[in-house]
């Protein structure tokens, strides 16, 4: 892999369809937002009620490769 840092942040995800829809919800925005996304780690999976129907809910922690001379602090905060 070389030397390369990481860093990773905590994002939910929310669908009326499926856990699997939240996740694909999540890391789509977090594309809009963070280059060089690398991997996620499932957190937490839960459901709610929104006026009576279901909504699925899951905290992602998604983590990217930071670029030469990125400090750690100045993304994802």
């Amino acid at each position: 892999m070389g030397e390369n840092v990481f860093k990773g942040v905590e994002i939910v995800g929310t669908s009326k369809q499926s856990f699997s829809h939240a996740i694909e919800v999540a890391v789509e925005r977090a594309r809009q937002t963070l280059r060089d996304l690398s991997w996620f780690v499932v957190a937490e999976q839960r459901g709610g009620l929104q006026q009576g129907r279901l909504e699925y809910q899951v905290t992602l922690r998604v983590y990217f490769k930071l670029e030469d001379g990125q400090s750690p602090n100045d993304v994802g905060q």
